[in-house]
This record gives C-alpha cells, structure tokens and sequence, in this order.
C-alpha cells in the first residue's frame, strides 16, 4: 500500500479535528487546504507534494506576517491565534533552513559566480534559491545577507 498524500492527511487532520471539536486546528486546516484548491485551479492540475509543501510555506509566511502586524499594533489575542495556526499549517511546510546553512548557501554562490559588487547580486540571489528549493527560506534574509557580504 502506498502513503498517503499529504492533501490525504490533511483532510484526515481536519475530519479528526472535527470529531474532536479542536475549532482552531480545523480553521487552519481548513485555510490551508482552500489555499491548495486555489493553487490547483490556478496550474490546472492536482499538486504534488511537493506542491503542497510549497503551499504550505506561504501560508506559514502570511501567518509569520501578520503576527508582525497584529503585534505591532498591540492585538495579542490576534497574535496568539496566528501563532497557533502557524504551528498547525508548519507541520506541512518544508524545513525550514538553519541561518548558517543560509551563509553557506550565499559563501558557496558567491564563489561560484564569482561575484564582487551589488551589480551580480541577481546571480548570487538566483543561485541560493534555486539551490534551496525544497526547503522554506525567505528571501528578503537571503537578500540582506547577499548584499552585506557583496558590500551593499
């Protein structure tokens, strides 16, 4: 018998979390999975997994985000249930890359172009995240480190 496909565990997750009456967990599974149906209309075909961990990443990213706003503007009680659904839709998201395996995706770009000034960063950036794929990674970390070591 084969795995089950992540878009099957998620469903599972929200029937499991209905049954159980868990209403933050299935919202954000619920969230996540409209997110993946809309992903699915917008390339015409079924996600892979792949696919969906992708998804998955930038739904984690939206949440990341509006912790920062709802914080900034003093809304806890928003903050702590973006926090919760983060946790639940980051179980699906790849792993996410570890700051110095960030540098050394950059140090390695950087030799391999052999790039000196801001004017190649185009190359260093696309090399890193191409490089990174797979994994969760944000590119504006990625973009302050690639100018700092280029001497932006």
């Amino acid at each position: 018998m084969t795995d089950p496909t992540l878009k099957t565990l998620i469903h599972d997750q929200m029937t499991q979390a209905l049954r159980d009456g868990d209403k933050l967990r299935l919202s954000a599974l619920r969230m996540l999975s409209a997110a993946i149906q809309l992903r699915e209309k917008e390339v015409f075909h079924e996600l892979s997994d792949d696919e969906v961990r992708e998804v998955a990443g930038k739904e984690v990213k939206k949440r990341t985000d509006s912790i920062e706003a709802f914080d900034a503007a003093g809304r806890t009680e928003l903050v702590q249930k973006e926090r919760a659904e983060r946790e639940v839709v980051a179980a699906f998201a790849p792993e996410e890359l570890s700051e110095e395996k960030i540098d050394a995706l950059v140090d390695e770009a950087i030799a391999v172009t052999g790039a000196t000034s801001m004017k190649e960063m185009g190359k260093v950036m696309g090399m890193v995240m191409g490089k990174a794929k797979g994994f969760q990674i944000d590119g504006t970390v990625v973009r302050e480190k690639v100018s700092a070591k280029l001497g932006g």
